[in-house]
């Protein structure tokens, strides 16, 4: 097997080739492990996918040339082709040499796979002098470089090695400002110790670059509008091929005048200060014309046509320019953000006008509006082996500048319907859902009081009122809910975001309670396996079918108060029943969740294709504290439980919190490892002994442990003992190594570790509880890989878990006791996990 490999790899290397297998990197003797240097070699190894040349083996798979290789296939007997013209025609038998089968499929390899890189001693000559570069732009002016071709044991292959001899570095003695305008001299005297360059330090070219990064934002930032980074140049003020003990070297620091597009002179540049503001808001390209009318308002112009739509204080609101204040180029920023922000506007032109005598500006914003009204509509056809075939649909209609304040409103409506694939599922031949949603959205934070000095506009503050409904009619328990929304968020930067939620109020109604035995399965399953000891009991007959299964709802519902009333066999048969009706009770009642969170967000992520970033997340939130502490003043009722109602129902009591920390690494070119940690707690007080099913903890699925499937794992060391197994307090940890293995195919090997418990609620299951230290040896371990293929846009995820860990076994038998892909568990989903 391994002879044909390797001939495999070498299929296309010729006798006077060398398969470049290694590059190696040595400054001053020692080896360079640093990635940015290695990038800077141009011919690099072709790739290997645990150390196989998976996609240099595929490329050496196609043919060479196929068109050829056709051709003496053709010819190889003297009536094959007259035989073909016959049977397929001639025009299709030209056609025949441009299929898959003869080109199609080689030119499919070529495209995935790599042709094999041979040394070029050009192109090492080239990685040489770009090394030699690096290390001169790190201050070593007087390094050389080499490089050897090092053949290994094994045939038509080698390595190189480059070996930099670095010298002595050049230390920077004195810095020397020649800055010929006298504002920029001050504004850079006050600023010099934030200085990237800095006397006695090495000389390192990024430092320059970073410092007239530097200067540049100062500078813009401080009412140069115009500054041109280009003005700034660096003079070295020593010959650095002479080599002295010292090495020391002065630079000199050069700000030059701009040069003026319109004619060759020169001009000094000045700080300029704002002299007025003016605000378009019809704009669509065209000239102003007389007809155009103008209102003042806090010291800005707003230009309009026929009539003002928009209440003045939303518009200057969001311009961050103030009169007779200097410019500054964040105040632009912002004020582009902002606008965009309101939603009302397209990305606005912003124009600055010189007064070059007086050093002012004249600001002239131009503000084309989006349409009043749009309408968004989506339409679905889905399948499932629940559905035989269903239809959604949606339709979203906007409405922008609602009250003229900039505000959006958002009328949107769903539906769904679908025809059962098994009658048997329900008497119902049709499942159903209808919804909609009223959400309108204000660019500004709707307080009672003044929160801009708190919040400022920069912020890009919004507040979200939003009132929805759902009904839902299919093979489950058929829920009504209601819920209404008030929410702030702002950001205070591009990598953190605030979000409270004051108000977050829901209501679930179940409709059809009497089908909970239909639905959850597992839990009847149970339930009739205890009831087989009872069926010759005398008064239990009502309870059974000729099957002697319990009758659904009535015979399940009668034989738990059979039991509960003191007719139990055992006390295990007592308990487990009792778990069984808790259970029931706790997923068909209605629940009242009125509740406040707040969200903390930080990410460090620059763009999409940052690989090597961190993003924490942290959620606190109550519910029910409002409705308790209004007990004295409002008349509530109290159920057998002695339970505070509001409108019938219990309301929810709870705090709960969550940490959820995510880190990726890039360990090498497109290789990421990625990890995330969450931990969540829940716990219910006053009017509640037990977490809202719709606000509890799951564990298992693609976006979780992928060994298991959703709702399957736990809790604790617990056995599937409910078709939707949850719980209140959850540890996840998620490790995940991602690499290319052809084209826009990726892989990847994961590790899956986590699960869910109860605690300080009404749960008795000792297997379920999570009692101290000692319950994480309940936590489940499931391992895996997955192929991914990335359409750019999104990435669709293929991934195969298998149980390497389960706790729920017992603890002899829980390592590797699944490990095969029989018992393994195919997830599949768009985007990564995590």
């Amino acid at each position: 097997m391994f002879t044909i490999i390797g001939c495999n790899t070498l299929k296309r290397v010729d006798d006077d080739e060398l398969l470049l297998t290694k590059n190696s990197i040595y400054a001053d003797d020692i080896k360079v492990s640093d990635d940015d240097i290695k990038s800077l070699i141009i011919q690099k190894p072709n790739s290997n996918l645990l150390g196989y040349p998976l996609r240099l083996n595929l490329y050496n798979l196609a043919k060479k040339n196929p068109d050829s290789s056709f051709q003496d296939w053709l010819h190889r007997k003297e009536k094959r082709e007259k035989r073909l013209n016959r049977l397929l025609s001639k025009k299709q038998v030209d056609r025949l040499k441009e299929s898959f089968v003869v080109k199609g499929a080689s030119d499919f390899l070529k495209r995935v796979g790599e042709s094999p890189v041979t040394i070029d001693s050009s192109l090492a000559q080239k990685s040489t002098g770009r090394l030699k570069a690096y290390y001169n732009s790190k201050g070593y002016f007087n390094n050389s470089g080499t490089y050897t071709i090092v053949e290994g044991k094994r045939k038509k292959r080698a390595e190189i090695d480059y070996k930099i001899s670095l010298e002595k570095p050049f230390l920077i003695d004195t810095i020397v400002k020649n800055i010929t305008s006298p504002e920029l001299d001050s504004i850079y005297d006050v600023s010099m110790d934030l200085s990237f360059v800095k006397d006695g330090e090495q000389f390192d070219l990024a430092n320059f670059n970073q410092e007239r990064e530097r200067l540049t934002t100062l500078f813009r930032n401080s009412g140069v509008y115009n500054f041109q980074e280009s003005s700034i140049n660096y003079n070295i003020q020593r010959d650095t091929s002479q080599v002295s003990d010292d090495q020391l070297m002065d630079v000199q620091l050069n700000i030059e005048k701009p040069r003026n597009v319109n004619d060759s002179t020169n001009s000094t540049y000045r700080v300029h200060r704002l002299k007025k503001i003016n605000i378009y808001t019809d704009y669509f390209g065209r000239s102003q014309t007389d007809s155009v009318k103008s209102v003042n308002h806090e010291n800005y112009t707003i230009f309009y046509t026929n009539k003002l739509k928009y209440k003045p204080k939303a518009l200057t609101d969001a311009v961050f320019f103030e009169k007779d204040s200097i410019y500054r180029d964040l105040d632009r920023i912002r004020t582009y953000r902002q606008i965009t922000n309101l939603n009302t506007f397209k990305y606005p032109n912003i124009e600055f006008i010189p007064d070059t005598t007086q050093a002012q500006l004249i600001s002239n914003i131009y503000l084309a509006p989006r349409p009043k009204f749009s309408l968004n509509m989506d339409f679905d056809l889905t399948h499932s082996n629940i559905q035989r075939v269903g239809t959604a649909f949606s339709t979203t209609l906007i409405t922008r500048n609602v009250f003229g304040g900039a505000e959006t409103l958002n009328i949107s409506a769903r539906g769904s319907i679908g025809l059962l694939s098994d009658a048997t599922l329900s008497d119902e031949t049709f499942t159903s859902e209808l919804g909609g949603d009223i959400n309108i959205t204000f660019p500004r934070i709707w307080f009672p009081l003044n929160t801009e000095k708190i919040i400022p506009y920069y912020m890009l503050p919004q507040s979200r009122f939003l009132v929805g409904t759902n009904f839902q009619r299919n093979i489950g328990l058929d829920k009504q809910t209601f819920n209404t929304i008030l929410s702030y968020n702002w950001s205070p930067s591009d990598s953190k975001k605030h979000n409270i939620e004051l108000l977050n109020v829901e209501f679930v109604r179940n409709v059809n309670p009497d089908n909970f035995f239909n639905v959850y399965q597992n839990t009847y399953s149970n339930l009739n396996d205890i009831a087989d000891s009872y069926e010759d009991e005398t008064g239990t007959d009502a309870f059974f079918d000729d099957n002697q299964d319990l009758i659904v709802p009535d015979g399940a519902d009668g034989f738990i108060d059979y039991v509960l009333a003191g007719n139990e066999q055992s006390d295990d048969d007592f308990s487990d029943v009792r778990s069984i009706m808790e259970r029931r009770d706790r997923l068909t009642e209605n629940n009242l969740i009125f509740a406040s969170n707040y969200t903390f967000t930080k990410n460090s992520k620059v763009d999409i294709t940052d690989n090597d970033f961190y993003q924490f997340r942290v959620k606190l939130e109550s519910a029910g504290n409002l409705l308790s502490l209004l007990e004295g003043v409002v008349p509530y009722n109290k159920n057998d439980n002695e339970q505070l109602l509001v409108f019938g129902v219990p309301f929810s009591q709870y705090l709960k919190t969550e940490f959820d920390f995510i880190r990726h690494w890039e360990v090498a070119d497109s290789k990421v490892l990625a990890f995330r940690s969450f931990f969540g707690l829940a716990i219910p007080y006053g009017n509640s002994e037990n977490i809202p099913f719709v606000r509890s903890y799951f564990a298992g699925g693609s976006n979780d442990n992928r060994a298991w499937n959703a709702y399957e794992l736990g809790p604790g060391k617990t056995n599937n003992v409910n078709d939707f197994n949850e719980a209140n307090l959850k540890l996840a940890f998620n490790l995940e190594y991602r690499f290319p293995i052809a084209g826009d195919v990726k892989g990847a090997f994961f590790a899956d570790v986590g699960n869910i418990w109860n605690v300080f609620d009404n749960e008795d299951n000792p297997d379920a509880i999570f009692s101290g230290f000692d319950s994480l040896t309940d936590i489940a371990l499931g391992t895996g890989f997955g192929l991914r293929y990335d359409f750019t846009y999104f990435v669709f995820r293929l991934d195969v878990g298998f149980k390497t860990y389960n706790p729920a076994e017992e603890s002899q038998n829980r390592w590797f006791r699944d490990y095969n892909f029989r018992n393994s568990v195919f997830n599949i989903g768009i985007n990564y996990p995590f």
